[in-house]
Formats: C-alpha cells, structure tokens, sequence
C-alpha cells in the first residue's frame, strides 16, 4: 500500500491527514492498518519513531466513525492505556488532529491532574479515552467513569508498562472490560513477559513486526565517549557548544541528579529545562511545550521521557548517565531522527558504567563507535563505584576530592574523641579512587577532539 486511500480509510480522516505532513503510510501502518480494520486483535512490535499512534489511531477512528451516533454518559468506546503522562499526552494530541472536523470526542486523564475536571469531562461520554493505569482506576473506583460498552483496547508500550510495574493495574482494568472486544497491543521490544501478556489479553492475534526488537533507527549516528564521572558536565558543555541553535535531550539516571545538571547548565548560560517525577504534571507540560516550540536548546530529562516524546526539532541526544535497562538505550536515542530526520546519539561512559555499557551493546549485537576515551580497565572500574554505592545523589560533576569526606555533623550521644577514630579508614578509599582519576589528564587532552571530529 502506497497512499492512506488504498488502506480503505474514511474520506473524513483522508481529509484531516491532508494538513498533516503524513503523506505515506509507513511500514508499521500499511501492514497493521488493514488487519485493525477488519477487527483482528493485532500485536505491533515497531521500534519507536516509526508512526505506531496512527497504525492503531487510524483503522481505530475508522471504526468508531461507522457508530454514527455519541456514547452514553459515562461510557468508554475505546481504550488506549499509556504508561507516562507524556506518551498520554502525545496520543492525545495525535487523536485531537485526527479527529478535527468530526463528532468524535477524545479524552485524556493522568495523574497530577485535577480528578474533579477529568471525572467532569468523562461525565458526558467518550468515544476515546487516552489514560495512565493509575488514574484510571482512580476514577474507575469512584464511579466516574464505567468500561461496560467499551469494545476496543490498546496498551502502547506495552513493554514500559511491565517495566514500571502497572501489570496488576491492568489485570484490575481487564475486569472492567467485556470479554468480546478487539485489542490491540504495541510494544518496541518482545521479552517473554510481553509474550505472557499478549496471550492474557489477546485472542488469536496477527503479529506485524517492522524492525528487530531493540534495533536502533538506522540513520542515528551513535558513538560513546569513555569519560570520568566528574568531567562529565564539562564534556557535555563541549557538545554543546558544538551545535548552538540545535535541540538536544540530555537524559540522567537520577531525578535529583538531573535538576542538578539542568541548573548547572543554567549557570553556564544555555536555554535548558528539565522534566522528571519530581515535577508535577503542569510543570512538565509547560516544559515540553516551551521545547517544542523552541524556546530552550536542551532538556534534561530521566528516562519519563524516553518514551512517546515526539519533537521533530531535536537532533542530539546524550546519555549523560548509562540507562540501567539496556532497552531504554534504544528508547532513549529514539528521540532523534523523527519523522526521518537524521540525528546523532552520544553516550558518556564512566568506570562504573561499564557493564551497562555491554549490556548496551549486547542487546544492539555490536559496539558502539568510540569518539573519545578508551574502554576502562578491570583496575578503573574495580577502583569506581556504583552510583548506589555514592548514594545516588551526588551530582556527576562535583569534584571528585569531595568523596569520602566526613560529615561535619555529629551523631547524637556520640563521643568526639572516641567516633572521630575511624576516619582514617575513609582514606585507602580515597586514595584508591585516585588511580582511577589519574587518566583524567590524558583523556582531558581527548575532550576537544572528540566533539571536533563527531560533528565535523
């Protein structure tokens, strides 16, 4: 299939694809589209950016258009469940365009929103609910909302949500729902929880997959740069500074870690924003908002934001912190090269992160390009420690010389003379961390050229 008209869609939805920049369908969608359509369960596996929200929302909205008339006060026709805010928000957004010049409504709920408004708007029926688990069963409990004539799911990102541990959640939302209806499961990876799901929830279904699990878009040019935690911040400013005017993602492990960066980079003078789960839902959507249009050149973000963010203007993503699942790598650099755009993916990589890094690269079925640094040895990432083991917390470009200094504060009923004995066992840690810093000065001579030769 070449064009959305030989899919067999509704003139209506045609006409609404015409004032979008979707002229072709792509491979995802002409081969799920047509089995949507003629009522299949479906499971999708599609890495990220491919166009998996129109592959289900098209033949969806197609089916639901065929009603002719509005749902009942309450009532739910079709169900999408998406694991983060701002996936929920993206498909909603999707639907919205979609759908203009048409009857059918759509709604969104997610929490850290006002309950009241969403029971409120879900009071007058719905064709499209657009939802996080959490929230809705928080609304599913209070009456306000009933799944009884719902006839269609969709779980998107199926293998997010098993990660983030909302498997109950959906066996409680199942209940809900009539047993005779269509559903639609999409996922970027296929471990075997998502084969277990897939056999709870779908019957029969036709499996369409476009790209291996795990494989990257292909027009992403990634490589790591092996890298002292400590020099870090440093690097990235490197980076920065190579590409003024383009957007990056920057992603952290930790959400105290990554509003540390974000306000260091503040500092340094850059445009920069941060969304993580510290921040509540209106923060993060005015965040989002401002980079999509623009307004800020990096956002550093936790892996909240490796799934479903879709700004076409972002052209660098940095793994400033190795990602602990190594599915969320392909998610994370999934963020650039949308809508066939090209885009480049970085990875820094310390001492400690080396394992991280080759179940990275494990999972790709080959290495990634080094641009700077040279792979650490067994005596470097003996002598570094995990992050859990520094707390989590210390943000990556503080100086080293700082770890392993006693806390100037005093234990209760503690003797000073007797409890100040055992600091000088905090000093064959720190002098063991020293050998592991020594490289410091000669890949510092490499941080200019790495960055030189990536973007020449």
């Amino acid at each position: 299939m070449t064009t959305f008209a030989e899919l067999g869609l509704s003139p209506k939805l045609l006409k609404a694809l015409e004032k979008t920049t979707m002229q072709t369908p792509t491979p995802i969608q002409s081969q799920a589209i047509p089995h949507i359509m003629r009522g299949a369960d479906l499971m999708g596996l599609a890495q990220t950016g491919t166009g998996k929200t129109a592959a289900f929302g098209l033949p969806l909205l197609h089916r639901l258009l065929e009603i002719g008339h509005p749902p009942a006060p309450k009532r739910v026709r079709a169900l999408i469940l998406a694991p983060t805010r701002e996936l929920v928000n993206q498909i909603a957004e999707n639907f919205m365009v979609f759908t203009k010049g048409t009857a059918v409504k759509v709604t969104m709920v997610v929490g850290g929103a006002s309950l009241f408004r969403q029971a409120e708007r879900l009071s007058k029926g719905s064709d499209v609910l657009v939802a996080t688990p959490g929230r809705l069963i928080d609304l599913i409990e209070r009456g306000d909302v009933s799944l009884e004539d719902t006839g269609y799911l969709v779980l998107d990102e199926a293998d997010h949500m098993l990660d983030m541990g909302f498997i109950h959640s959906l066996n409680k939302i199942a209940k809900h729902i009539p047993v005779k209806r269509q559903t639609l499961l999409f996922s970027a990876t296929m471990p075997k929880d998502i084969e277990d799901l897939a056999a709870t929830y779908l019957r029969n279904p036709i499996k369409v997959q476009v790209a291996p699990p795990g494989k990257p878009i292909e027009k992403i040019v990634q490589g790591v740069h092996y890298i002292p935690n400590g020099d870090k911040a440093k690097l990235l400013e490197t980076y920065l500074k190579k590409h003024e005017g383009e957007q990056a993602l920057v992603f952290g492990r930790t959400k105290h870690g990554s509003e540390k960066l974000y306000k260091l980079l503040l500092s340094w003078g850059f445009k920069a924003g941060s969304i993580h789960g510290n921040k509540s839902q209106n923060q993060r959507d005015k965040t989002l908002a401002e980079f999509r249009e623009g307004k800020m050149q990096v956002l550093v973000a936790t892996d909240v934001a490796a799934r479903g963010i879709d700004i076409p203007g972002v052209r660098h993503v940095y793994n400033y912190d190795m990602p602990n699942v190594p599915e969320n790598y392909v998610h994370r650099i999934g963020r650039t090269a949308r809508a066939g755009a090209e885009g480049t993916a970085v990875a820094f990589c310390a001492p400690a992160e080396m394992s991280e890094l080759q179940a990275v690269e494990k999972l790709l079925k080959k290495p990634i390009p080094i641009i700077g640094g040279a792979p650490w040895s067994a005596s470097a990432v003996a002598a570094d420690p995990k992050p859990a083991q520094r707390g989590g917390q210390r943000p990556s470009h503080a100086p080293r010389a700082q770890q392993g200094k006693p806390s100037q504060g005093k234990p209760m009923g503690a003797k000073p003379a007797a409890k100040a004995q055992p600091r000088p066992a905090a000093k064959p840690a720190a002098a063991a961390a020293r050998p592991a810093a020594a490289p410091r000065r000669a890949e510092g001579g490499k941080l200019s050229r790495g960055p030189q030769r990536w973007t020449s």
